[in-house]
């Protein structure tokens, strides 16, 4: 029988700054200990003081970054509708969603391998690699796709479920866990004091720490199965009903789609960037790891609230969710205003950090200054997608999803790179999110004035 006292607690009673802090931090040190463990892929492949590695893990990143609409489908759809299940008090419902959640996220990800072995080559040439930088490339993706597919997709998912009703320590233990042997390992296997795979090296490395994630949490399944309404029960998913399905694919399938043409918007940035030569391609790689570390903070803290958000909507206690929204908006802004200055004026140290190469520190500082000019707007942004996906509005989602790519983002790209060549990508970003955050404020105080009589998720 599963203990509710403490996990209604949490959702209803505590303090808002403490039930953030709890949901919240374990989730962002997890985000840090993630973006480390990339950073480290950048890292040891940049020791190698070689362009055509370094490319090689720019070149497959939009393949990972595709992992997420998975992620995204099973993940944030599941973990949405089991933390409203929750505020309901409908704990049936929260097992028969993790089960779907599961086992479309294992399928998922099988799939996913074997496209993208059996079509590798128009693969590798829509990625933007040339005869010079295809070999890494295909080694590098090897290990982190056509292998390395499920187990990073199906550990996500996890994480996502078991944070969904709470329990962000354990959902933080299990990514972490892989984290820091893929940090461990890469020396290892990419240096020449090692195995000296390269790129390939940072690939298998990443391979064995995302098996070791999924281990960690089917073992947790296993152990807490009396304190859990996180079911993987094969047997449960005769129980699955259409309300379930929909209610998961009607958040998942905008997150998706939201993170597909992520994907899109990567693929033509690097096509764009490749014209210039492998130089141009790595430091875009490191640009973008480095812009990606307090995204990724902002991002963890959304997801960390997520729960919060949802449970408190779902039981009708809409001064509660607001409160946490605003309150999470007090923190992230004044920090990210921090960052984006230290990211401008300490650019080419940041850049030097990775890599000794005059060529790519240059163009890394150019990339880097651009970039960094966005992280406030974009993170007003994450956590409004964060709050709309929280309450099931997922056609919300969506729409900030095809403003933000379709009608800003990628037409940008190719107007400010006909504008200013190669130095003109980095800012459509800025000009789209700055439109967006607008957007976001307007939607987010129309959230702040629902009576609580309507679902507008669902009409």
């Amino acid at each position: 029988m599963v203990r509710t006292n403490a996990k209604t607690d949490l959702f209803e009673t505590i303090p808002i700054p403490r039930a953030v802090a709890q949901l919240s931090i374990p989730v962002v040190i997890s985000s840090l200990v993630s973006i480390i463990y990339n950073l480290a892929d950048t890292f040891f492949v940049g020791m190698l003081n070689d362009p055509i590695e370094n490319a090689a893990v720019t070149l497959v990143y939009p393949v990972m970054l595709a992992f997420n609409a998975v992620n995204n489908l099973f993940g944030i759809g599941t973990s949405s509708m089991m933390s409203r299940s929750l505020g309901r008090g409908d704990h049936e419902m929260v097992r028969r969603c993790s089960v779907f959640g599961f086992y479309g996220a294992l399928v998922s990800g099988i799939v996913f391998s074997l496209m993208c072995s059996v079509f590798h080559n128009p693969l590798l040439t829509l990625l933007g690699a040339d005869s010079s930088t295809a070999d890494a490339t295909m080694r590098y993706m090897l290990w982190t796709v056509c292998l390395g597919a499920m187990p990073s997709i199906l550990n996500v998912v996890q994480g996502y479920m078991v944070r969904s009703e709470g329990a962000s320590v354990h959902a933080s233990i299990g990514t972490m866990s892989g984290c820091i042997l893929n940090i461990i390992l890469d020396p290892f296997f990419i240096l020449p004091w090692g195995l000296n795979m390269g790129a390939a090296g940072a690939g298998l490395a990443t391979f064995i720490s995302n098996c070791g994630s999924c281990l960690y949490f089917l073992i947790l399944a296993i152990v807490k199965r009396d304190q859990t309404f996180v079911c993987m029960d094969i047997r449960k998913l005769k129980d699955v009903s259409a309300e379930v399905v929909k209610g998961i694919f009607g958040v998942g399938i905008p997150a998706s789609i939201q993170n597909l043409l992520n994907v899109v918007g990567s693929t033509i940035l690097n096509n764009f960037t490749s014209d210039f030569g492998a130089s141009a391609v790595a430091a875009m790689g490191i640009s973008n790891k480095l812009h990606m570390v307090p995204m990724q903070v902002v991002l963890g803290f959304s997801q960390g609230i997520m729960p919060l958000v949802s449970y408190n909507y779902a039981s009708g206690n809409r001064r509660r969710m607001k409160e946490t929204i605003l309150f999470a908006l007090g923190i992230i802004i004044p920090a990210m205003l921090t960052v984006t200055a230290c990211y401008w004026l300490g650019a080419p140290a940041l850049i030097r950090l990775f890599i000794r190469n005059a060529d790519i520190i240059f163009y890394g500082t150019q990339f880097l200054r651009g970039m960094c000019l966005s992280m406030t707007f974009l993170c007003v942004d994450f956590l409004t997608v964060g709050v709309f996906q929280s309450l099931g509005m997922g056609k919300f989602a969506l729409l900030f999803a095809l403003l933000r790519k379709i009608i800003l983002e990628i037409p940008l790209l190719f107007v400010l790179n006909w504008m200013f060549p190669l130095y003109g990508i980095p800012y459509a970003q800025v000009a789209a999110e700055i439109i967006l955050s607008l957007i976001a404020v307007f939607m987010l105080r129309r959230i702040f004035r629902l009576d609580g009589s309507t679902e507008p998720g669902i009409k």
